[in-house]
C-alpha cells in the first residue's frame, strides 16, 4: 500500500493545529511528513534509562521482519553535545529523510536539555540598608 494511500486513511481533517502522540513523529503534528505511521522511511527519538536512541526503519526489510527492520543508534548520557548532535544528524547526511534533520535535531537537543541537572541558584545578595547594617 502507498504510503498516500495510508495517510489518506489516518489523517484526521479538522481546522487549526492537530497534535499527535504516534511513535516516529518528531513534531508530534498530524501531517503526512512528519507521520511515522504513514512512510516507509522513519526516524525516532526516544529517551530510554539516560540513553538517547535514534531509530530509524530500514526501507527493504520485510514488513514481517520487525526486529531487524530497524537501525538504532545510542547516545550515551554525559557523551557531549557535539557529539549527539552529529549522530542525530547522521541519518540525513547518509539521505535517510533529510527533511526531518531540524526536526531530529530539535527533539535530540530538548532531551538534552531534561537530562541536564540544573545549575544552583546563587545566594541572593544583600543590597541598600540590609547590607550596610550587616556589615557596619
Amino acid at each position: 500500500m502507498s504510503t498516500d494511500l495510508q495517510w489518506l486513511l489516518l489523517r484526521r481533517v479538522v481546522e487549526g493545529p492537530v497534535f499527535s502522540k504516534e511513535p516516529g513523529n518528531l513534531r508530534n503534528l498530524n501531517s503526512h511528513k512528519y507521520s511515522g505511521l504513514a512512510n516507509s522511511k522513519v526516524i525516532s527519538v526516544e529517551d530510554q534509562g539516560g540513553n538517547i536512541k535514534v531509530h530509524t526503519r530500514k526501507v527493504k526489510a520485510s514488513p514481517h521482519a520487525v526486529a531487524s527492520a530497524s537501525a538504532t543508534a545510542s547516545i550515551r548520557p554525559r557523551s557531549g553535545s557535539r557529539r549527539a548532535l552529529g549522530l542525530a544528524a547522521a541519518p540525513a547526511k547518509r539521505g535517510y529523510r533529510p527533511d526531518l534533520r531540524t526536526a531530529t535535531l530539535a527533539r535530540v537537543s530538548a532531551l538534552l536539555a531534561a537530562q541536564r541537572e540544573p545549575k544552583p541558584t546563587p545566594a541572593k545578595k544583600l543590597r541598600g540598608k540590609k547590607a550596610q547594617t550587616f556589615l557596619g
